[in-house]
């Protein structure tokens, strides 16, 4: 038997399906034995590094990217995201946001041990508010609704240094497996990717806590 489990979580805010996942991976952390001791770190992805300093039109973006419109996948996100308690509506973001900012301030976020609050925070500001997840005043005010000082992390989340920083963490993510989110990797061994069902992530921690040898999960979703 083990207490303990270790989890590196790869996302990135401007990902509709890490609202869904967080979501429910959120819900699971609720579920687990508080006693368990979980150390969980988020770590920098971005879908599009180049995305422009005022964001660019989500639809336009998906349309070329897939070659169709992608009222069918937002369909599906919202049915799933549904499924989770989310009142998702793929149409009231338009923009797709820079996210190197928000990347920045779920990394500082690590010091209070609340990274999986603001991406969890950011994410739905971005899709359940349609709110610009880049802008530095919004974030500011983010991060001080979650006990942090307001005038720090204006500052913080406009310095190029950091955003260098987030960029080649991302992509050495990229260069190491990392090609989709949410990505999971548990224990430093088992990995997992997509917005997985509620009862996977519950099997996989009790598989984890059992101490037994864990079979990959399906990574299909």
């Amino acid at each position: 038997m083990s207490n303990k489990i270790k989890i590196d979580l790869f996302s990135d805010p401007a990902c509709p399906w890490c609202l869904v996942g967080l979501t429910r991976f959120d819900q699971a952390l609720q579920r687990l034995d508080p006693n368990v001791e979980l150390e969980l770190t988020h770590h920098a992805y971005l879908l599009d590094p180049n995305t422009p300093e005022g964001g660019e039109n989500a639809r336009d973006v998906l349309q070329m990217k897939y070659g169709q419109a992608p009222d069918e996948m937002w369909d599906r996100l919202e049915e799933e995201g549904k499924k989770s308690g989310l009142d998702l509506d793929m149409r009231k973001q338009e923009i797709r946001y820079p996210t190197q900012r928000a990347q920045i301030l779920i990394a500082i976020a690590k010091e209070q041990d609340k990274q999986q609050e603001i991406a969890l925070a950011l994410s739905r500001a971005n899709y359940l508010k349609a709110e610009n997840i880049s802008d530095p005043d919004f974030l500011a005010d983010l991060a001080e609704a979650h006990g942090f000082d307001r005038e720090e992390i204006f500052a913080l989340v406009q310095r190029e240094d950091l955003k260098g920083h987030i960029e080649k963490a991302a992509a050495d993510a990229s260069k190491q497996g990392v090609q989709g989110v949410p990505f999971f990797i548990f224990n430093e061994q088992y990995a997992m990717s997509g917005a997985q069902p509620d009862e996977v992530f519950d099997q996989v921690f009790a598989q984890l806590l059992s101490g037994e040898p864990m079979p990959q999960p399906d990574q299909s979703a």
